[in-house]
């Protein structure tokens, strides 16, 4: 009779030598395509819920506005304030704020740029209706009320 032999053992590898190569490649891609928060929020921001959303379409001209209570109120006070750019502002600078932003958008864009207001659920009424009337003075006539998704259950 004829002896039989176990066939060897193949051992197959995965080629791991450019695994480096993508490991930076994708690092690179997600350096650069990730875009980091602009400004840094000062003011407490509890926002309110809402059932019927409508998302924008470009987020591009959206100018942020965020009213609520100072996080550090031990130097701000206690009293809403209206941040913009990482800086509080006045009720009466809102109109200058409203051209620069509309200035830094081609000119064809400026009539379509949107303030969207991220105001805390705790604060008072009366602020909002200043930042209103002195967005209607600076021809701001888009104007967003921020919200969250409500979940419905």
């Amino acid at each position: 009779m004829s002896k039989f032999r176990k066939k060897a053992k193949v051992k197959q590898e995965i080629p791991t030598s450019s695994m480096p190569d993508v490991v930076f490649m994708l690092l690179f891609f997600f350096m650069v395509t990730t875009q980091m928060r602009e400004t840094s929020i000062n003011v407490k921001q509890q926002i309110p819920e809402a059932t019927m959303l409508k998302k924008l379409a470009r987020k591009s001209l959206v100018a942020y506005m965020y009213i609520g209570e100072p996080k550090k109120t031990d130097e701000w006070g206690k009293e809403p304030k209206i941040q913009v750019n990482d800086v509080f502002i006045d009720a009466k600078d809102i109109i200058q704020w409203v051209n620069s932003e509309k200035a830094k958008l081609q000119e064809y864009e400026r009539d379509q740029m949107t303030v969207s207001l991220k105001v805390d659920s705790d604060a008072k009424r009366g602020i909002i209706a200043d930042v209103e009337t002195e967005l209607r003075k600076a021809n701001a006539r888009l104007v967003l009320y921020s919200t969250r998704q409500k979940l419905t259950e």
